[in-house]
């Protein structure tokens, strides 16, 4: 599930960044990719850290055994979906996770409710002699175990850099203009693009800075209305009295007549250019 943490090394070593570890968590020993130093700024960044000790650095029998597991993984899943198939219950399996000690295998699905999977772990655990932990999952934590790439061309934003997943809504998509072809605006879990949050607060900031759609604006080449907007380049289409259609910066709307946000009417107040200062004139003190 790609946990981040803070581990505190058993003994002084010095480990490279990206160097595979060994660590002792609340789940059992797993292997680990070292990141960075735990300084006060870089944990604030993991939200909710696990904790634990760093106990050495990877060994080759660390890696072979890590790979071995990794091998086995096929045929764990299909005995496992069997077993859920005998059972009759409504989960879909998703993966398996071998930790690196083998305290305990994880099984991974997904359900539409919870689900009553006691006797499934009974038969499970006769099977695989180990202890077995179910996690029940969603689709993005899906789409973070098993997606590779995205319609962007690049890895999944939650199989990488993304610690946490907050939630996208379908104004966010709207207010980008994007489109609202659920088959284009979703990403590899069926929901909503992530990358449709990361630039929303830029948007909210721009858009803020425009009359809204709607608003009657006094413009440099008349009264018009704000049919619509476009955010990045600072600009309005206004239909004008006369019945054209213009492209307006920002720069060239003297005053907001009425501004359907607020619901109120306010009187034209143009400001004009500042003229430049001579170049060999100093600007006026404050006092």
């Amino acid at each position: 599930m790609h946990l981040h943490g803070v581990f505190t090394p058993v003994a002084d070593l010095a480990v490279q960044r990206g160097a595979a570890v060994v660590v002792q968590t609340e789940r059992g020993t797993e292997l680990g990719t070292a990141l960075c130093p735990a300084t006060a700024a870089a944990v604030e960044q993991i939200p909710d850290p696990t904790e634990g000790e760093l106990l050495r650095l990877a060994t080759p029998a660390d890696q072979a055994k890590a790979q071995e597991h990794q091998a086995r993984r096929r045929q764990d899943y299909d005995d496992a979906a069997r077993l859920i198939l005998q059972h009759h219950l409504p989960m879909q399996l998703v993966d398996v996770e071998w930790l690196l000690g083998e305290e305990r295998v994880i099984f991974y699905f997904l359900a539409e409710q919870r689900v009553d999977f006691r006797e499934l772990v009974k038969s499970m655990a006769r099977h695989f002699r180990k202890r077995i932990e179910l996690r029940q999952i969603g689709v993005r934590d899906e789409a973070r175990l098993l997606a590779d790439y995205g319609d962007c061309g690049k890895p999944v934003c939650c199989n990488t850099h993304m610690l946490a997943m907050p939630p996208v809504t379908m104004p966010m998509a709207k207010l980008q203009k994007a489109t609202l072809d659920p088959a284009k605006i979703s990403g590899r879990c069926g929901r909503l693009k992530c990358c449709l949050r990361f630039e929303y607060e830029a948007y909210l900031e721009l858009a803020q800075k425009l009359p809204a759609v709607g608003s009657t604006v006094q413009t440099r080449r008349g009264r018009g209305r704000v049919v619509e907007q476009e955010i990045l380049a600072q600009r309005l289409l206004v239909e004008l009295e006369d019945g054209r259609h213009l492209t307006l910066p920002l720069a060239e709307i003297d005053a907001v007549l009425h501004n359907p946000r607020s619901g109120q009417s306010a009187r034209p107040t143009p400001t004009p250019p500042a003229s430049p200062l001579p170049d060999d004139s100093t600007e006026p003190d404050d006092r």
